[in-house]
């Protein structure tokens, strides 16, 4: 079976995407940002021993679920801590302090913990969300501030490690981008119509090393951003991925391109 990777922009339909997968093919693990991912490690802490311990002992009144969202990785810990429901002050807070993204991690340590969890995997039948591009290119770009060309020379050595033979990339390209981000800064608020998504993306980008350097501030500078990420996804697939990669408008009829992908997955590797 290939391992899917479903990527895009935020708001091209990626979740919506997966779901109907999950679904025509019941088999595959599922892997949503915030689950346990042999890959990815979004929205989740990676601590070592001794970080984990005291963890368990700070928290202990959350002690147990701790454990049962966390998988042991070699001399690692991962804590899956996005799905733990508490209102201990800063819990999440903490939690959050040892993940690997935002800027947490110097450049060689972060490349070298993406590399060393995509060649030790070798399972299939995977579908992973935002596992590919998304996380470690806004990483790349806003945190590290590497050129075009620092990122495609680290996708080569990524794409390399890859086992090809059992690997896809749905990728879903966004035509009217500006359209797009209106339409999510409307849908995700909350119940009284206040802006939840927009206001925090924004915020992202502009706290960003590379977002202080280039005046981020507002909705042109949040698309301009988006564009270049687009821009830059897609000539990963053009110049490396090439057939091992099915490329949608986003928001596609779900119909047809679930056909495509069934499709695509029966046919032999080239």
């Amino acid at each position: 079976m290939k391992n899917i990777f479903i990527e895009g922009l935020q708001g091209s339909g990626k979740s919506t995407l997966l779901e109907q997968l999950s679904r025509e093919l019941p088999e595959s693990h599922i892997c949503r940002e915030g689950d346990y991912s042999p890959i990815d490690l979004a929205w989740c802490a990676r601590m070592t021993e001794g970080e984990y311990r005291h963890t368990l002992s700070r928290y202990h009144s959350i002690r147990e679920e701790i454990i049962s969202n966390t998988i042991r990785e070699n001399d690692h810990y991962i804590v899956t801590y996005t799905k733990i429901l508490t209102d201990i002050p800063n819990f999440h807070r903490e939690l959050e302090s040892f993940e690997i993204y935002n800027g947490r991690k110097l450049l060689k340590d972060f490349q070298e913990i993406v590399l060393s969890r995509y060649g030790s995997f070798s399972g299939t039948g995977y579908l992973f969300e935002c596992s590919f591009f998304q996380n470690i290119l806004e990483e790349l770009i806003l945190f590290h501030e590497l050129s075009d060309q620092e990122i495609m020379e680290f996708y080569r050595k990524l794409y390399d490690t890859i086992d090809r033979e059992h690997f896809l990339l749905l990728y879903l390209y966004s035509e009217k981008l500006e359209e797009q981000i209106k339409i999510i800064k409307g849908e995700r608020s909350d119940y009284q119509g206040n802006e939840l998504w927009y206001p925090m993306m924004l915020q992202y980008l502009a706290s960003s090393p590379y977002g202080k350097r280039h005046g981020y501030q507002g909705f042109d500078d949040m698309a301009a951003h988006f564009r270049h990420r687009q821009e830059l996804e897609l000539r990963i697939i053009d110049e490396m991925i090439g057939d091992q990669a099915l490329v949608f408008p986003a928001k596609s009829p779900l119909s047809p391109m679930v056909e495509r992908i069934k499709h695509s997955l029966a046919l032999p590797l080239a």
